[in-house]
């Protein structure tokens, strides 16, 4: 009787299997892709970095598109509508779906996909559920270099739906080029408790959810928002922010939003607004990797890793200001 041959482990994919599986639109080779780049481990981010600088030439081409709101707005039932009607039109769509992390477990529940089922099956969809790992901003870590491996592989529209609305949610303007605020009817009293600084960067309000009986209350808080705008300062100079009624449910506003979005790009891109908001989008891609590889330095370090503990042990007990903690850790670095 012949031995059987124990299973081989199937052969991790080159970098040059990466940027021709990327290029041609394998969705999953760009999942796989995207697992590369997530990674923490130093061989992979080795060459997660030849991948990403190989395509990178690839990219920019899409409308990167920001939507976020408070939780039960209804952020992926709209998108499940209206990234049908947008993959009906032709468009091919990317939606980066980040879930919270949890603060004690760092775990995440990923479930967008089955909330997006119709997209998640279509061919010319590709979705991509990540977990925030706490990152500030309500995006995961590796969001923006997502963004480039979507556009490589030929999708004209990436949507990327945050974790919810806060203060800290602000630093996902600093990555797309168009941010819809989603507003749930009858929320005049949410209007006072959503902080002003995410609603003056907002190109697009959007009321959810304007549909059956619901619907007055929803043009009521259209006026609201319309009023409010008054007094705020457009983040992107000479738009006029609309504001909008949308149902997911009966499919009705739908097509205004994505009109709404052609007709900012158009003026952004006339007045030279876009190529100044991508140059920004670069310097804080910048700012944010380096913060990132010097706290990475730190922490690489044993000797700094020790010094470090120690100081939050000093400053959890009160014996050190934290203040006084960060000056000693950074004349530590060699």
């Amino acid at each position: 009787m012949s031995e059987t041959s124990p299973l081989r482990p199937a052969r991790a994919p080159s970098v040059a299997d990466y940027i021709q599986g990327v290029r041609s639109g394998d969705r999953s080779m760009l999942a796989r892709a995207v697992t590369l780049i997530e990674s923490r481990l130093p061989a992979h981010q080795a060459k997660a970095r030849e991948v990403l600088q190989a395509l990178l030439p690839y990219s920019g081409q899409a409308l990167r598109v920001g939507l976020t709101g408070p939780p039960g707005v209804g952020k992926s039932t709209l998108i499940e509508a209206f990234g049908q009607q947008l993959l009906a039109a032709g468009k091919r769509l990317a939606v980066l779906a980040v879930d919270p992390s949890s603060s004690l477990s760092r775990g995440s529940i990923l479930g967008d996909k089955t909330r997006m089922q119709a997209l998640s099956k279509h061919p010319g969809c590709f979705i991509r559920p990540s977990p925030s790992g706490g990152a500030l901003g309500g995006v995961a870590r590796s969001t923006r270099e997502t963004i480039l491996l979507c556009e490589a592989a030929g999708y004209d529209l990436i949507l990327i739906e945050t974790v919810g609305v806060g203060q800290s949610e602000i630093s996902v303007r600093e990555m797309v080029d168009a941010y819809v605020l989603l507003l749930l009817a009858g929320a005049g009293d949410e209007l006072q408790g959503i902080k002003k600084g995410v609603m003056e960067m907002a190109d697009i309000l959007a009321i959810t959810k304007a549909d059956g009986q619901n619907l007055i209350r929803a043009r009521q808080t259209q006026q609201e928002c319309r009023l409010t705008l008054k007094y705020l300062r457009s983040f992107t100079p000479d738009w006029d922010v609309p504001v909008l009624l949308l149902s997911a449910l009966e499919n009705t506003g739908l097509n205004d939003l994505w009109q709404a979005l052609i007709g900012f790009e158009q003026q952004a891109r006339q007045r030279g607004h876009f190529a100044q908001r991508r140059r920004q989008q670069q310097l804080s891609w910048f700012e944010d990797l380096l913060r990132e590889a010097l706290w990475h330095q730190v922490l690489g370090r044993p000797s700094l890793q020790q010094q470090y503990q120690a100081l939050r042990r000093q400053v959890a007990s009160g014996q050190c200001w934290p203040l006084d903690a960060v000056q000693q850790l950074l004349g530590a670095l060699p």
